[in-house]
């Protein structure tokens, strides 16, 4: 796998170095077991560099890159033409990163506008470190729906 592949799914530079370094894989087993070892080996500090490739629930990257073109389709659920929908996540965004310092992080495949909304508030209760480790496992859940896109790319 090429470095520039693996960026597109996770901007954790050391994580796709990791990743990189193993291959070629023997099976997709072999490689998820990889990426779950990387990313149990990245500092809260690599995890946010990811992070910030990433945007807010509700927002669309613009262009025509890989990343762009993944977030869009991950987002299908959440509707841009529906106002109320479109303030309640601005609101939710906003009470997220004021708690935690970061982007709202959720594998919304699959997932409507409402579910986005849900989850983003169950979070808030969660204490920081809680908080992180479901943003891990987030992430992760991303980057193995990247990595399979990928593959059928």
């Amino acid at each position: 796998m090429q470095m520039e592949e693996l960026l597109a799914c996770c901007a954790a530079p050391r994580w796709a170095r990791m990743v990189a370094d193993g291959s070629p894989y023997r099976d997709q087993e072999a490689l998820l077991a990889a990426v779950d070892a990387a990313f149990a080996d990245l500092s809260w500090v690599e995890v946010e560099q990811a992070l910030s490739t990433h945007p807010r629930i509700g927002d669309r990257l613009d262009g025509t890159s890989r990343e762009a073109a993944w977030s869009r389709r991950e987002q299908a659920g959440v509707s841009r033409s529906d106002l109320t929908v479109a303030e309640r996540l601005a609101a939710a965004n906003r009470a997220y990163e004021g708690r935690f310092g970061h982007v709202f992080l959720v594998c919304a495949d699959g997932m409507t506008a409402d579910q986005i909304i849900a989850a983003a508030h169950r979070r808030l209760g969660n204490d920081v470190d809680t908080e992180r480790a479901v943003v891990r496992t987030e992430l992760a859940a991303i980057t193995r729906l990247r990595l399979s896109r990928l593959g059928a790319s």
